[in-house]
């Protein structure tokens, strides 16, 4: 608007429609968090694609359940996951480069990238085929031995790189901010690293030359360290018998990796948690590590998958719930059996595994056809690359069904199904208006979209102009929903309302700085019990 109107003539003015549109929020961005061969470590890393998971952590390891849990999400439709690597004591590969002196000096320490076993497999070469003796370039590449030969599975290459920290290519900065392989610390001493061999960068992808190129974690001891994967989930027992796993999901020192280093990914949301890790923990880690990942997900409005232990069989598992004193939440949900896969890493013989992976991708592929408020199971939620470790009957399942215990079936044509969508809310004896999987998750999409939409009413003046942009800008969202089919009714009156006046603020709550939004909604329920009644007819005719 202009200040003054100062001479005649035509003035322009835009005015703001009030129209602020709230968008919906994921619904089944996945967390996965486990023990990884390789990546990041407690980062929460998003990927969109099995590839981006073998490229960053390694691929299938038979140490990692979540490493075929991510597989089996892809395979079943899931689309973006966020991969938490969690480890207790893993060390990093480490080498040292020293001068050309008589008496060497260390001038750079090239490090993995990241800890683990790994990074034993990373070899660095230098040479000064640069044109300037005050410039170097550096090779590293990961080998791999297979059947007795070498193969090269990466490489990266530097050159013309500088020792000296203030040159536009300074080695440190150049490779720990490009090189996905390495990163490079100051030695005790500067100078220029001595060369390797005498053409290293030529010979980059000659798997014969094995004189050209240090490895990490060999050599002197006392400058040198082997990369170690720390506390492995392995043994003939499968299970991680001590507390070093719980410890290393929960991080409960810090507080800031593991589970919660899915707390730094904002503006991102996770909207699903599997950690299939915990099906082969000690009881009390089990426990542990359940209810607080239970309890994280009702924080931040998202869904766990629980993974039960395998041996729980039919007769066993209507107890175990209360034998390990899990949490019945209604932002979790549990299914039975496990299943069984088809291993690469062991001639495709048959592996048991948790159903999470399976089910989070089966929760993903229906929200992208049918919507979140689609209860993600019947003869649509088919599992695709397994098969049921126990087939159950219909009177198996029905004991089962009423405790809030999802079941994986077997029908002929349709094959292997998800036959439940209940919580852990959802036994019948608790009568929880969270009974259901899809009503559940409805409620969160719906909360936490408001809630990241709503963030512009803050600090804005609270009376009824701004309540009826809240009125009209929730009431769109609401609308666009209900044309989608998300909830009962046949008119918008009898789906949803929204209110924001003078009966849900007061003049106390103006003066305190509060408005209050009120936001109702007719959930859809699924038809889990469908009745038929037939009648006979005695003959008569129809008039």
């Amino acid at each position: 608007m202009p200040a003054t109107y100062s001479y005649p003539g035509v003035y322009i003015e835009e005015i703001p429609s009030g129209v602020r549109t709230i968008v919906g929020v994921s619904t089944s961005d996945t967390a996965f968090i486990d023990f990884f061969p390789r990546g990041p470590l407690d980062q929460a890393v998003r990927i969109t694609s099995f590839g981006d998971f073998v490229r960053i952590f390694g691929g299938l390891d038979p140490r990692s359940e979540a490493s075929y849990a991510i597989q089996q999400y892809y395979l079943n439709g899931g689309s973006v996951a966020w991969v938490v690597r969690v480890a207790a004591d893993a060390e990093t590969a480490k080498r040292t480069l020293n001068d050309a002196a008589t008496t060497p000096q260390a001038v750079l320490v090239v490090e993995a990238a990241n800890p683990g076993r790994w990074g034993n497999k990373l070899e660095v070469g230098v040479d000064h085929n640069t044109g300037s003796s005050d410039l170097f370039n550096l090779a590293v590449r990961e080998v791999q031995e297979v059947q007795g030969r070498r193969r090269i599975v990466n490489s990266e290459v530097f050159r013309n790189l500088s020792p000296n920290a203030t040159h536009p290519d300074a080695a440190i900065e150049v490779i720990n901010n490009r090189s996905t392989l390495i990163r490079l610390q100051a030695g005790s001493s500067p100078g220029l690293p001595a060369a390797t061999g005498t053409n290293v960068l030529a010979k980059v992808s000659d798997v014969t030359d094995t004189t050209s190129f240090l490895k990490l974690g060999l050599g002197d001891t006392s400058a040198n360290a082997a990369g170690s994967d720390g506390v492995e989930p392995g043994g003939t027992t499968q299970t991680w018998e001590n507390t070093a796993a719980a410890e290393a999901i929960l991080d409960p020192t810090n507080q800031q990796g593991g589970l919660y280093a899915l707390d730094r990914i904002a503006p991102y949301l996770f909207n699903l948690l599997c950690i299939p890790a915990t099906a082969r923990l000690s009881n009390g880690s089990m426990q542990s590590v359940i209810n607080e990942a239970v309890k994280f997900c009702r924080d931040h409005r998202a869904f766990f998958l629980v993974d039960i232990p395998s041996g729980v069989g039919l007769n066993a598992i209507d107890t175990w719930l209360e034998d390990r004193s899990i949490t019945r939440d209604s932002h979790a949900a549990v299914y039975f059996p496990r299943l069984e896969m088809p291993d690469p890493l062991n001639s495709f013989r048959p592996r048991e595994v948790g159903a999470s992976g399976t089910v989070a991708g089966i929760y993903a592929r229906t929200d992208a056809t049918r919507g979140v408020w689609k209860a993600p199971a019947g003869i649509e939620a088919s599992l695709r690359g397994v098969t049921l470790k126990t087939k159950l009957t219909d009177l198996e399942n029905g004991g089962l069904n009423p405790l809030g215990i999802n079941v994986l079936r077997n029908f002929p044509v349709y094959g292997n199904v998800v036959w439940g969508a209940r919580t852990l809310e959802g036994a019948d004896q608790q009568a929880s208006e969270w009974k259901y999987v899809p009503v559940r998750r409805l409620a969160s999409y719906l909360e936490e979209s408001l809630y990241q939409g709503l963030k512009w009413v803050v600090f804005e003046p609270n009376d009824e102009p701004l309540w009826a942009q809240i009125r009209l800008n929730v009431g769109a969202f609401m609308q666009t929903l209900f044309q989608q089919g998300a909830f009962q009714g046949q008119s918008p009156r009898e789906a949803y309302f929204v209110k924001c006046d003078r009966e849900t603020t007061t003049q106390n709550d103006i003066n305190l700085g509060i408005v209050n939004i009120l936001v109702g909604f007719a959930p859809l329920k699924p038809a889990e019990f469908v009745v038929l009644q037939l009648q006979q007819m005695a003959g008569q005719i129809a008039t």
